[in-house]
């Protein structure tokens, strides 16, 4: 491809209207995902939002399944499954990643078992596995929005604790702060920002908006705030750039995002290195 042609066809793309929603829901999408996955990160509970994803594919079956809009039926189970992971992590004496990978299996499971069942709603269904930001319509745009404000301002306002939490959980208890509290909020949040994740890169990919701005911002950062900010910064470029190249090759848009990031990690991780030699 001529280089001369790339910012052209880029102006060209943005002229688009279902780009522009795209890159708008993209970005608030990818901010509620970077800074809610540095604390996940710290948290060592990254991996929350790959078994959400994969739990989700039960109640989206079955909201194709039954003609309900899916968001209507994810958001409230997605909520109810993350409750339950913390419930085995901390009474049923299960390690973390063994409750996410339980939790994980059975809505996968459950949603082939319901795909099996109505074989109208495959299409659709691989739409939702895979993502497809180009088709967001103007009301799920505008709800991804509303829902990203309602994210970012508990995450202002739970702030502090929640920063107490991502470091030392132990700590935090014999301050005498509500863990128990602050984790809910964490995983309510984390579950609201995973449902909204998938429309943009699918089921399959939508940890990895939590994951990669996070761990590549945390390669040069030195303080929790900068973190935050580069993994912004990160999770906007990315997805922005990914919808664009997407466009102008004829590329999936969710999985494009996600190779952007990679590529922005690796570039974090050099300069890194470069840094220590």
């Amino acid at each position: 491809m001529d280089i001369t042609q790339i910012f052209p066809q880029i102006i060209e793309a943005l002229q688009f209207g279902f780009v522009q929603r795209a890159v708008v829901a993209g970005c608030f999408i990818g901010v509620c995902c970077a800074v809610l996955g540095v604390f996940l990160v710290l948290r060592r509970l990254s991996l929350i939002g790959e078994g959400l994803a994969h739990f989700s594919l039960a109640p989206i079956g079955l909201a194709l399944m039954l003609g309900i809009y899916p968001l209507y039926v994810a958001l409230p189970m997605g909520i109810l499954a993350s409750f339950w992971i913390l419930h085995l992590a901390h009474r049923a004496n299960m390690y973390g990643d063994a409750a996410i990978g339980l939790v994980s299996a059975i809505g996968v499971a459950a949603g082939v078992i319901m795909a099996s069942i109505g074989s109208g709603f495959n299409v659709d269904l691989f739409g939702y596995l895979f993502g497809d930001i180009l088709a967001v319509n103007r009301l799920e745009s505008l709800m991804t929005i509303g829902l990203s404000f309602v994210v970012l301002l508990l995450v202002l306002l739970n702030y502090q604790d929640l920063f107490a939490i991502a470091f030392d959980e132990e700590y935090a208890m014999v301050l005498g702060l509500n863990t128990v509290r602050t984790n809910q909020i964490l995983v309510i949040l984390t579950t609201f920002t995973v449902i909204l994740g998938i429309k943009v890169v699918g089921i399959m990919l939508v940890s990895s908006l939590i994951i990669f701005p996070a761990v590549t911002a945390l390669q040069l950062s030195r303080g929790f705030k900068t973190a935050i900010i580069f993994a912004v910064v990160a999770a906007i470029c990315s997805v922005v750039l990914g919808i664009v190249l997407a466009f102008i090759l004829n590329f999936p848009a969710g999985a494009t995002i996600v190779l952007v990031n990679f590529v922005f990690f690796l570039i974090s991780y050099s300069l890194k290195t470069l840094i220590k030699v």
